[in-house]
């Protein structure tokens, strides 16, 4: 059965740019420039982009992200507690919304 997701697409996400040069080479330039050293270092962030891929369900970025980590030093403890925040954040989004359903709950039933 073929997959949806090709790990071999991510080897090649350079070869996005042929649909547009010009805006590819200002995103790779951004981005380049958001994992560069700066007040975080890269492996700080390159663990917030693994709990962050996680959260948005990215296969490459967990994949690309997951080698990343180890190549700038987290360990398999960091990358998984880097994980658990990710999810603990994403629960606690979902419930506080519950706080809107309360609302309607109580409208509709007063």
């Amino acid at each position: 059965m073929e997959s949806y997701y090709k790990s071999e697409h991510l080897p090649s996400f350079g070869t996005i740019a042929e649909g547009n040069p010009e805006l590819a080479e200002k995103f790779f330039a951004y981005y380049g420039a958001v994992f560069a050293e700066g007040a975080l270092s890269t492996r700080e962030k390159a663990l917030i982009a693994l709990a962050v891929a996680h959260t948005v369900q990215c296969p490459y970025c967990i994949d690309a992200y997951s080698r990343e980590c180890l190549q700038q030093g987290a360990d398999l403890e960091q990358m998984t507690e880097a994980i658990h925040v990710a999810t603990a954040i994403r629960g606690g989004a979902s419930l506080v919304h519950g706080l809107q359903m309360l609302d309607h709950v109580h409208r509709l039933t007063m």
